[in-house]
């Protein structure tokens, strides 16, 4: 896909942002309109040469005192998309061979989420270790086998092939969770339903 493709495809307005950090915290559906690309948001992140991959881990792991507000920032199936309070956008694509999911396990409370906002979004349980194993159906073969610890925003991250399906488990604290991923285009790049019981 070219980039003016993907320009095309990755539309979104601050508008449209504003109503969904309203109503769920986090971008919760597959935001659209035509307004026209700009680097403003990209450039007021300061991070206008790191890659897609690069942009998601630095804003996943800033503290939430010091997330940006001037612009938000989500994480669609091919791209980081940056739209600031005048509606300017840019986007940074993310990786070919790689889908990020981010997951916010929780035990009393959660919010809907389907792109996940890396400025926004805020889980239960922040700063947690956990036990986090991920297997492909259909193989068996284990992907993520290892001790993850949620950020600041109660979020841990995962970068896995494209165009899988795969059961995730999360162990805390004698608590268990476990949920089916796919990172086919299209799917949720934000999970905050994986509830310990």
């Amino acid at each position: 896909m070219n980039r003016s493709n993907h320009a095309g495809r990755f539309r979104t307005t601050a508008a449209a942002f504003a109503v969904m950090v309203l109503i769920a915290g986090c971008a919760s559906q597959d935001p659209s309109s035509p307004s026209g690309a700009s680097d403003t948001p990209l450039s007021a992140s300061g991070l206008e040469d790191a890659s897609g991959r690069e942009v998601v881990e630095k804003l996943e792991r800033l503290p939430l005192e010091e997330r940006p507000t001037d612009f938000v920032a989500s994480v669609e199936t091919e791209a980081v998309v940056m739209v600031d309070d005048q509606g300017n956008e840019s986007w940074v694509p993310l990786p070919e061979d790689e889908f990020y999911v981010s997951v916010a396990p929780y035990v009393d409370q959660t919010h809907e989420c389907f792109f996940h906002s890396l400025t926004t979004c805020v889980g239960e349980m922040s700063n947690e270790e956990l036990e986090v194993t991920v297997v492909e159906e259909g193989t068996g073969e284990v992907l993520v086998n290892e001790t993850a610890r949620t950020h600041d925003n109660g979020f841990f991250g995962l970068w896995l092939p494209r165009d899988i399906d795969a059961e995730l488990t999360i162990e805390y604290d004698g608590l268990t969770s476990t949920a089916p991923i796919s990172t086919r285009e299209g799917d949720p790049t934000c999970l905050t339903t994986s509830q310990l019981t």
